[in-house]
């Protein structure tokens, strides 16, 4: 039971995390290229940056520290969701940046065609540019989910019982530390190859639709 409940645990940080992970980091990349040129709105993508070079230029364990101590302060605070919104917090810095890379890819002509269609900044951003970098990007945003994965691995520091703190309590029963932490590991693993193939089979369905 106890793997079980880890394992659940584990799957439910990863996938809070992720979702806030992809929203921060979609929201993040596009508002600091759509307001870097306009006056008035250069603030924003100040701010956007700021947030990308704190969080990337801090350790995630301290970011799950002060964010459990300082804004989560009630008694019944939930230490899995806390846990998620801190790794969705950190990813989506991390996700800012591919998909910044993934926007940059993309010939300016691209832009600029949208524009000479009629379309606006924003219709020409979501349905020209994103479905472009996307999936441009996608590996490396794939690569950065599977991190995501293992890192959760760190909520165990605010007592969240994942897989590696039901490890460790296995074993601290047993006192045989090694078999309990060795099954958390393959079921890591296992998930992590389960991510990676979902990841491909997206990917050769995007091939498939350009090949179309």
């Amino acid at each position: 039971m106890s793997y079980l409940q880890g394992l659940g645990n584990t799957l439910l940080i990863s996938l809070i995390a992720l979702m806030i992970g992809a929203f921060l980091g979609i929201l993040v990349a596009v508002a600091r290229f759509s307001t870097g040129n306009i006056k008035g709105l250069k603030w924003i993508k100040s701010l956007c940056n700021l947030y990308v070079t704190v969080i990337r230029g801090t350790p995630v364990l301290l970011q799950l520290l002060i964010i459990y101590n300082m804004v989560f302060t009630a008694r019944d605070t939930n230490e899995i969701i806390v846990a998620g919104i801190c790794f969705g917090i950190n990813s989506g810095a991390y996700v800012a940046e591919i998909v910044r890379a993934g926007i940059e890819s993309i010939d300016k002509g691209q832009y600029e065609a949208g524009r000479s269609l009629g379309l606006n900044g924003n219709q020409t951003m979501f349905t020209i540019i994103m479905p472009q970098a996307i999936k441009n990007i996608l590996p490396a945003l794939g690569n950065e989910f599977i991190v995501l994965i293992k890192e959760t691995s760190v909520a165990s520091i605010i007592a969240v019982t994942d897989l590696s703190k039901a490890a460790q309590y296995i074993g601290s029963r047993t006192y045989d530390v090694i078999p309990p932490l060795m099954i958390a590991a393959v079921c890591y693993l296992i998930m992590v190859l389960g991510f990676t193939k979902l990841l491909r089979f997206i990917e050769r369905r995007m091939d498939q639709g350009d090949t179309n």
